[in-house]
């Protein structure tokens, strides 16, 4: 009788369960987490942007002061060509070779300075975007959250009362059996599977006849493949 009652309580501890599975798996929890993980994914790739366009500002500062003091260097390098004219072909060489290390050094600094501006103008329309579908997805998140904060606490008040009345129902229960059906719980479920003929109505794989023996003597039995708790009713029970 004791497995007779225990089984009545599974219905009513796996009714329970389900509901709050249930809880867990509502469209509307499901959607509000799905919108939370994103703002929290925009606001990392924003500060990333935040991050990458303060690089790119010091890098501007560095390649703009740079770039006047290259300016001066051939100004006066260009000045003194003028003012005292190489008199030898190695100076005129030299001098050259000095102009043009200098002028190429000025153009790949313009080059960059192209490319970051290009750079900066993708992050400034990134960072627009990022705002713009932030703002859409907290609106909407926001609206989203007030129906559900109504309907958690409805299902709440559900849930209590299916646990209240399953806790109830484990009064009846033999508290040595209620303790393993709660160990078994832990990996499999439901915990007690039926015997259909010869085979575990958990598993489906068939019993060995000196297990059914020891059903058949009224001791807690275990299915050796999938460890459910065997029942065999001695009373019509809830399904």
């Amino acid at each position: 009788m004791q497995l007779d009652a225990l089984w009545n309580y599974m219905q009513y501890d796996m009714e329970a369960d389900r509901f709050e599975n249930g809880m867990r798996n509502s469209p509307n929890r499901i959607t509000l987490l799905k919108q939370r993980d994103f703002l929290i994914e925009q606001q990392s790739n924003m500060k990333k942007l935040e991050s990458n366009i303060a690089a790119m500002n010091d890098r501007l500062e560095i390649i703009r002061d740079e770039s006047v003091r290259l300016q001066n260097v051939l100004a006066k390098l260009l000045e003194d060509i003028a003012a005292k004219p190489p008199e030898t072909l190695e100076d005129i060489a030299h001098q050259k070779a000095a102009v043009e290390k200098l002028e190429d050094s000025l153009k790949h600094y313009e080059q960059e300075l192209v490319r970051m501006r290009r750079e900066s103008e993708m992050s400034d329309r990134t960072q627009r975007e990022i705002r713009m579908r932030a703002a859409r997805t907290k609106a909407e998140y926001d609206e989203l959250k007030k129906v559900y904060e109504v309907e958690f606490k409805e299902a709440q008040v559900k849930l209590a009362e299916l646990k209240a009345r399953a806790e109830a129902e484990s009064k009846t229960v033999d508290p040595e059996a209620l303790a393993r059906y709660r160990q078994i719980k832990q990996h499999a479920m439901p915990p007690m599977a039926k015997i259909n003929g010869d085979r575990c109505g958990g598993c489906n794989m068939t019993l060995p006849a000196a297990v059914l023996g020891r059903l058949n003597g009224g001791q807690i039995v275990e299915c050796d493949n999938c460890g459910r708790m065997l029942f065999v009713p001695t009373v019509p029970v809830a399904e």
